[in-house]
């Protein structure tokens, strides 16, 4: 069976077997999710083990491997450029969606201040660690610490100036130095192909006990807000398959095949670092050059958060509609061109990209413990969210060697 439907069912069945375990309250082995939910994180572990020396891989054999240095800039420079612009389609699409969705919204006064009462006071919101001390990390004073903790934009910015730097030695050291990695890269995706084959189990894992504890939630006004954000969400994921047939000169049946055992991972892990291995063994099996993939990759999953706008946003008027609170089309516009360039900005904490917004919230006379309503349901919209994300990295990749396989195909 193609690793692309055993993924699947595995997702099906955690999703299926955890709602019953819900619907009779846990009185038939009420442990099972905590003896499961172990499982899923050795999986997701197994897999994070991978992504620190298969990025350092990656990255030292596309540019040292790569002795023209100009190219290897040009292609960085399309990447951040193209990165950009989807962003800016991506506040597009929510300044002109979200507003109309939402407005069907229908909440009972009473049950806005209640759940204001209930989950605004309750929230704790981290404090944002300051711009100034995420600009000066990117130059990490440790690299090896960089990757020890997972930090992947310092060391993603310490890994290509050591690969520049490989470029300037000796013929016969670089290619000792490209060969070492280029074995090292070889290992990480044997051992990422054997990770791959328990995928189902580990899916199931993930999903089971989390099924278990949320079960079939009645049609609240979280609920509803749910339902826009993630249908809003999928449409979005959805828009990307005729940009990458169009424009990225890929196979339709093609594409859904090898893009889906990644959506599956970035859903159920809610990270693209870890669907990151899942994400380059989709590009290869597109036919999309590893030298390319090796470099767009890395810096995609490090800068771009492709649906943050859309959600944060939708989530920011959600707030705004509760709390009886009018925003013009330009407060709405400001929210989302904010949004979309905090994308960028992501500290390494729990829910950044919701806590990147306080700021937003404090200008625009919005209160910042709504942000806590946000919060309560984020651990859904996230799996939508990122599920997006890892489709739009592995689109990003197709998108800047169109030109590879147009030159293949005539030939």
């Amino acid at each position: 069976m193609d690793n692309s439907i055993r993924i699947m069912i595995g997702l099906g069945l955690g999703l299926f077997a955890g709602i019953l375990h819900s619907l009779n309250a846990g009185q038939i082995l009420p442990a099972l999710p905590a003896l499961i939910e172990p499982i899923g994180t050795l999986w997701v572990n197994a897999i994070r083990m991978t992504v620190i020396p298969l990025v350092a891989a990656l990255l030292i054999t596309s540019i040292a491997g790569n002795k023209q240095s100009d190219l290897v800039a040009k292609l960085g420079g399309k990447t951040i450029g193209l990165l950009i612009l989807m962003i800016c389609a991506v506040c597009v699409y929510t300044i002109l969606l979200s507003p109309l969705f939402l407005s069907f919204l229908q909440i009972d006064p009473d049950a806005a201040v209640a759940l204001r009462e209930s989950t605004g006071a309750a929230a704790t919101i981290p404090e944002l660690p300051p711009f100034r001390d995420w600009l000066v990390k990117l130059i990490p004073t440790n690299p090896l610490k960089a990757a020890s903790d997972g930090d992947m934009l310092p060391l993603l910015v310490f890994t290509s100036l050591f690969s520049l730097a490989l470029l300037k030695i000796k013929a016969e050291e670089l290619s000792v130095m490209v060969n070492f990695f280029a074995a090292l890269k070889d290992a990480m995706f044997v051992l990422i192909e054997w990770i791959m084959l328990i995928a189902p189990i580990g899916v199931f894992a993930l999903v089971f006990p989390l099924a278990a504890k949320m079960g079939l939630s009645a049609a609240t006004i979280l609920g509803s807000f749910i339902l826009i954000t993630c249908g809003l969400l999928t449409l979005l994921t959805m828009l990307l398959y005729p940009l990458a047939v169009l424009f990225g000169n890929l196979s339709f049946s093609e594409f859904a095949r090898f893009a889906a055992p990644v959506q599956v991972i970035g859903f159920s892990t809610r990270s693209s670092v870890a669907a990151l291995p899942a994400t380059f063994a989709a590009t290869n099996n597109l036919k999309i050059n590893p030298e390319v993939s090796g470099l767009v990759l890395p810096i995609a999953v490090s800068l771009f958060r492709f649906a943050s706008p859309l959600a944060r946003t939708t989530g920011t008027y959600f707030i705004a509609i509760l709390y009886g609170i009018n925003l013009s089309a330009t407060d709405l516009i400001v929210i989302v061109l904010v949004i979309g360039l905090l994308s960028f900005y992501s500290p390494g904490i729990p829910s950044s990209g919701l806590f990147i917004m306080a700021p937003v919230y404090q200008s625009l006379g919005l209160p910042v413990a709504g942000i806590g309503i946000l919060i309560a349901v984020d651990l859904i919209v996230d799996m939508f969210l990122t599920a997006s994300n890892v489709t739009a990295n592995i689109t990003v990749a197709a998108l800047l060697t169109r030109n590879d396989r147009k030159k293949k195909s005539i030939n």
